[in-house]
């Protein structure tokens, strides 16, 4: 059975930094995409970062492009989003998600329905 735990969400001031970790369960990893997606009260959910497990190979949307580092530790099935001057804006519930299909594709996009596993979410708050 797959699973995947996220943990590290939290209230922060704008311009603090967290960190989310994702730990993965049951699941392949190598050879997969990983992803950070996130929905905002009201909103439709997005992704915001993506890793390829096979080499490192790392994707971003443009609004958190130069602020998020997606990361992994392929010997943990673990993968962080480390996030820097946070503004309000990026105030979500932030999910884990795991690729349905194993490999390398491109062009890549943030798609939904592309990811079979989705961790329980971590909630992020940034106050102004």
């Amino acid at each position: 059975q797959v699973q995947l735990v996220e943990s590290g969400g939290g209230s922060v001031q704008a311009g603090g930094s967290l960190r989310l970790t994702c730990a993965a369960s049951g699941y392949p990893y190598s050879t997969y995409y990983m992803g950070w997606f996130r929905q905002a009260p009201g909103k439709e959910r997005e992704g915001v970062a993506a890793i390829y497990t096979g080499d490192g190979g790392t994707l971003y949307a443009g609004s958190v492009k130069g602020r998020f580092i997606i990361s992994q530790d392929n010997a943990k099935k673990t993968v962080y989003l480390e996030m820097i001057d946070l503004k309000p804006e990026d105030t979500a519930m932030y999910y884990c998600a795991a690729a349905r299909r194993g490999g390398y594709y491109w062009p890549f996009v943030f798609d939904e329905a592309d990811f079979a596993y989705w961790g329980q979410g971590t909630q992020v708050t940034v106050s102004s």
